[in-house]
């Protein structure tokens, strides 16, 4: 069981799971208590902890990313130095990483990757405006968001550009991605993470890197020496001007290379906004100078430099062509060919000491060799957990795979194999994960009706021989705005979840808009315009033709008659309808009537003028009263009916003279 895990931080941070290990640090998943949020938090591992200088190296991290606040950065929320322990609370992030979303897609369209670097590049924009220099720009530093957006992650290993530390000694990331200068030894600027993400640039456009070799100091010379082969000539759809930005950040000589992010950003805009724009930038820029002795001086230590000879690489430029009367160059004697020889392995073992100690740790004094262990058949959590892991190898996922063999969540396969040996420390074993047996994938069902949904999932079923069971469960039904009644909102499992045999999926069904119910209110004897204008804040509505003007003693415009009644239970928006007074002359006619002797104590007596729905008198009264009197409107000649408690009075019903 990790030490970590159930523990609060700070009275604050409760660790929740591991989601990754580093180099320096274990990063757990946690959920912050105050602002009751996930969050990440990085914990620098405990054995680094008691290193005075790896400590400090850990809080000069914390205090430089802490000042960045960029949406393509990942965010620093808090920093605690304590004890024996240290940690960063960091943005948790729901995504992927760049490496890990290419190595699902393959080689990537020019849109997407230019949708890409252009956000890394804000971001590094971002960072260098606050002199923080990356210096171990690769896509698995970059995380793809769900939305499509990117964010750098991991400043690990960044340092402040003013400072007057030189880290030759520690750990500058993946050797493809590396800088010439870096490889050198020399001190990293901004133009050194645009070198770096003209790399990522180049793998995204052509699907490979633009330097492969069998080692670390293969691969770095390259970067040293050779130009790698144009994009277009991998990938011919490759627009021009893209080619000849991501060549420019790759320049290997700086003041060939964009000389801030600010300045590459501006001109991945301008081809964005026109593919066709020139771009003022020679590829033939690129060549080093064709010298009598081409070497090239490596700092080894802040004391101790090398020269070694520079490899000329095959090239896709046109060589400069000589005149007919330029004598051809001379080569060196047999000697010199000896001597060249000899320096070339002096040099080259120095350069196996120069990139153990650039690749390696603090304290690459002495380089220890390790055996790969077998991690087949473990989870990550178990390999991690290994005592031949903890220390000196970080294990990363590199993909999942189907399997019939391996369980699912269990390693299938590692890079490097098992007892192969490595030399250094903090050496990496990338891993491939069981997906288990292979299966299908919940297929975009929104906004289908239940009908339709269910064939393709039929189809899918029978594809993959699945057994799957579809339900469409009458409490799972919610009420949705813009999904049509009895179409699919969303199903569970979601979108593109791995379906195995045997799996269930439940449809979201929508039950339409939430139409609740509403009172209608009394508007008889109210103004029409009155009503119409405050109809809306009732939830009911009222159309011209639900309006009808009739012959009324009432003042014009006022409300003699509504449809529903008052008091009626509607749902919303229902339609009400209206009689309104024409407003015509109406004459007074007093009348009485007696109260029927029923013995009862109280009768409610209620009196009717023509077809009126609503009585014109309408009271509670006491039987004993015997009579009551009142003053009813109307014009010409009208049916006066009265009611007691219900019941019509035929004898004092009868038509009547109105004026």
């Amino acid at each position: 069981m990790d030490q970590y895990i159930g523990k609060m931080l700070d009275n604050r941070y409760e660790i929740l799971e591991r989601i990754g290990t580093g180099g320096m640090a274990i990063v757990y998943k946690a959920k912050c208590h105050r602002l009751n949020r996930l969050v990440a938090i990085k914990i620098l591992k405990s054995d680094l902890a008691q290193n005075e200088e790896f400590r400090r190296r850990f809080n000069a991290e914390s205090q430089a990313v802490a000042q960045l606040s960029h949406p393509n950065i990942v965010s620093v929320y808090d920093v605690s130095r304590g004890g024996d322990m240290e940690y960063i609370v960091m943005e948790l992030i729901d995504g992927i990483t760049l490496k890990q979303y290419m190595e699902k897609r393959g080689q990537l369209n020019w849109r997407e990757s230019l949708h890409f670097i252009t956000q890394i590049m804000r971001g590094l924009s971002h960072a260098h405006s606050r002199g923080i220099i990356h210096r171990d720009i690769k896509p698995q530093n970059i995380m793809v968001l769900r939305d499509g957006s990117v964010k750098v992650a991991d400043f690990g290993i960044a340092c402040l550009a003013d400072s007057a530390q030189t880290l030759t000694q520690e750990a500058l990331g993946s050797v493809h991605y590396i800088s010439p200068e870096q490889a050198r030894g020399d001190r990293p600027d901004a133009r050194s993470d645009i070198y770096s993400s003209g790399v990522v640039l180049y793998e995204m456009l052509t699907g490979r890197l633009p330097f492969e070799g069998e080692s670390a100091v293969s691969v770095a010379i390259q970067h040293l020496s050779s130009i790698p082969l144009a994009p277009r000539e991998i990938n011919p759809d490759i627009p021009e001007q893209l080619e000849l930005i991501c060549m420019k950040a790759m320049a290997p000589d700086l003041e060939h290379r964009y000389q801030s992010a600010d300045a590459m950003i501006a001109d991945l805009e301008a081809f964005r906004k026109n593919p066709e724009v020139e771009m003022k930038f020679d590829l033939s820029d690129l060549r080093p100078e064709e010298n009598d002795e081409p070497t090239r001086t490596i700092r080894t230590m802040p004391s101790h430099t090398v020269t070694i000879p520079v490899h000329q690489p095959e090239r896709n430029y046109p060589r400069r062509e000589r005149d007919e009367d330029e004598e051809p160059r001379r080569t060196g004697s047999g000697k010199r060919g000896v001597l060249v020889s000899a320096v070339t392995v002096a040099a080259v073992a120095v350069v196996i000491v120069l990139f153990k100690t650039i690749l390696g740790s603090f304290a690459p004094a002495v380089v220890d060799q390790y055996q790969v262990p077998d991690l087949y058949n473990m989870t990550i959590e178990e390999a991690e957990d290994d005592p031949r892991i903890e220390g000196v190898f970080e294990i990363q996922k590199a993909g999942s795979e189907f399997s019939t063999d391996v369980p699912e969540g269990h390693i299938l396969r590692q890079d490097p194999k098992k007892g192969e040996t490595r030399k250094g420390s903090q050496l990496v074993i990338q891993v491939w994960v069981s997906a288990g047996e292979e299966t299908g994938e919940v297929p975009d069902l929104e906004n289908k009706s239940e009908q339709d949904a269910r064939i393709l999932l039929e189809k899918l079923n029978k594809e993959y021989n699945l057994e799957l069971t579809v339900e469409a469960p009458e409490e799972l039904k919610q009420f949705s705005e813009e999904i049509t009644e009895g179409y699919v909102i969303k199903t569970e499992p979601a979108q593109g979840e791995i379906l195995k045999k045997g799996d269930t999926v439940k449809l979201i069904l929508s039950k339409g808009p939430d139409i609740k119910p509403v009172t209608v209110l009394p508007f008889v004897g109210m103004s029409i315009d009155s009503v119409l204008s405050q109809l809306e804040s009732y939830k009911l509505t009222c159309d011209a033709a639900d309006v009808e003007v009739v012959d009324s003693d009432k003042p014009g415009g006022t409300i003699v008659w509504q449809s529903p009644a008052s008091g009626e239970t509607v749902p919303e928006w229902t339609t009400i309808k209206f009689r309104v007074s024409a407003g015509l002359a109406s004459s007074a006619l007093p009348i009485t009537v007696d109260i029927p002797q029923n013995g009862k104590d109280i009768v409610k007596v209620e009196i009717y003028v023509g077809d009126e729905p609503n009585p014109q008198y309408s009271e509670t009264v006491y039987e004993a009263d015997g009579a009551v009197s009142t003053t009813l409107y109307g014009t010409g000649r009208k049916m006066v009916k009265v009611y007691f408690d219900g019941v019509l009075d035929q004898k004092q019903s009868y038509e009547r003279s109105f004026g």
